[in-house]
């Protein structure tokens, strides 16, 4: 399930982005200018984008059932895929669309001021739903990762997407003042659906990488490295355990992992010792990480897929 911190980002991005859509759609009416209805499309289309968002993390809290034993988690990488096709073809689309509509039939754009006005109270609310989703990322992330090697490695896409779409967001409005500022400027039509065109360009360019990162998750992406490190820490750390063989990951929610592994046991040990062990190592796992929902551990020979052998000292303790 999503935590409380994303469905504040959520929300606050909702708040902005209705707020920034009102306002566009009222000075692309006054002004006429394809760059500010663009942007208008482009705040709509992410206003759509964080209700599905909610739907999905709605959907992904139902608890497990018989059809889906290890919980609806991955409901919401697949709404999360689906905010992905809704950028493209709701907001890239009809940016193109005006875009090109008014470089063949090109007219000057009006009462600028409104632009402007309206394009600096945008970039402020959206400033706003940045920095909100901004410090999330920043709370999340291990001490030695960026920010961008966060939101690669993030399984959580409310907070990526909605950071990525409020960057698009001031992207956008600078391009759209450019393309006003210069068409006004030097009395050239071309200049605002230029801007419009870059606009698109700039949205399709953030769906195709929010698709290819919910669509990994949803196809079953492992977990975070830090999180796999830690839990062969602990196990190595177990004197009864020889050798790792196969650990395995799966990411089944933003807060929701799959552990499977094998590990050779020392010789001499009976099976209700191997019960007390493994059942210590579940625990210790949890502790330490309590996102490992399921853990399946099981004794093995471990002919030829064995890890590396354990550090002498952890041998020895």
């Amino acid at each position: 399930m999503s935590s409380p911190a994303s469905r504040k980002v959520v929300f606050a991005a909702i708040a902005a982005n209705i707020a920034i859509a009102v306002c566009k759609y009222a000075a692309a009416a006054v002004t006429g200018s394809p760059a500010m209805l663009s942007e208008a499309f482009h705040s709509t289309a992410d206003t759509g984008n964080e209700l599905l968002l909610l739907f999905g993390m709605k959907r992904s809290r139902r608890p497990p059932d018989s059809l889906h034993p290890f919980g609806h988690g991955k409901l919401l990488y697949f709404y999360s895929l689906l905010v992905a096709v809704y950028i493209f073809a709701i907001g890239a689309g009809l940016s193109a669309y005006e875009g090109i509509h008014h470089l063949l039939h090109p007219e000057p754009s009006t009462h600028v001021g409104w632009s402007y006005a309206v394009l600096a109270l945008s970039a402020v609310f959206d400033f706003y739903s940045w920095r909100v989703s901004y410090r999330e990322i920043l709370a999340r992330k291990e001490a030695n990762e960026s920010t961008w090697e966060e939101i690669v490695s993030s399984k959580d896409p409310t907070v990526f997407t909605v950071f990525l779409e409020d960057c698009a967001g001031l992207a956008g409005v600078f391009l759209a003042f450019l393309g006003i500022f210069l068409g006004h400027t030097f009395k050239n039509p071309y200049f605002d659906p230029v801007a419009s065109l870059l606009i698109a360009l700039l949205l399709a360019a953030i769906a195709i990488f929010l698709g290819r990162e919910t669509g990994a998750l949803l196809t079953g992406e492992r977990t975070n490295r830090s999180r796999i490190k830690r839990i062969t820490e602990i196990i190595n750390a177990e004197p009864a355990v020889e050798r790792i063989g196969e650990l395995l990951t799966m990411q089944l929610g933003p807060e929701q992992a799959l552990l499977t592994v094998t590990l050779k046991f020392r010789d001499g040990l009976e099976l209700n010792q191997l019960e007390t062990i493994i059942a210590g190592l579940k625990q210790q796992i949890q502790h330490q990480d309590p996102t490992i929902a399921q853990i399946f551990m099981e004794p093995s020979a471990l002919n030829g897929t064995e890890q590396p052998d354990k550090p002498q000292s952890s041998r020895a303790a």
